[in-house]
């Protein structure tokens, strides 16, 4: 499974490298991989979102017995774990390759600062769209946006570091 991972990490490095020239001077390699790679996750992400939200959700409220959770909320639960996880293999294999950081211990790192992540979309979409009363896959991106650019200096500096 991890040669499957690799091989698969390398074929995606090399379609985005096939892009990479002209910005070669704007952006080092790793920053556009990241930028592309994440690109598409989030991307992946407010699609699934949208869909969870509108067509599994049925932007109903959700009870759980002692607690009721608002369907955006409840879509951003549905969604997390499967962006959490393609999140990371994109980074492990496509981005961060030079890291000599254990896969397990990369996988913590990640976790805690995808941990903050959540705690900063929560507290969003809590203030976008039961504050400021904007619509919930708007107020997703706009969370998301301020995520790209925490994640991207955890992830370089502490996730992924290198020696």
């Amino acid at each position: 499974m991890r040669r499957i991972l690799i091989l698969t990490g390398k074929i995606i490095g090399d379609i985005i490298d096939f892009f990479y020239p002209p910005f070669k001077r704007y952006f080092s390699r790793q920053f556009f991989r990241y930028g592309v790679s994440g690109a598409a996750n989030v991307g992946f992400d407010w699609v699934l979102y949208f869909v969870i939200y509108n067509y599994v959700v049925q932007k109903q409220f959700i009870s759980l017995g002692v607690v009721t959770v608002s369907p955006h909320i409840a879509a951003l639960f549905i969604t997390f774990p499967i962006s959490f996880f393609t999140g990371f293999l994109l980074q492990k294999y496509v981005t961060f390759t030079a890291s000599q950081l254990r896969g397990k211990d990369q996988l913590i790192r990640y976790t805690a600062v995808v941990g903050v992540n959540l705690l900063i979309n929560y507290l969003g979409l809590k203030l976008l769209v039961e504050v400021l009363h904007i619509y919930p896959t708007p107020s997703k991106m706009i969370v998301t946006t301020v995520c790209m650019v925490f994640s991207y200096i955890m992830q370089k500096k502490f996730t992924f570091k290198v020696n």
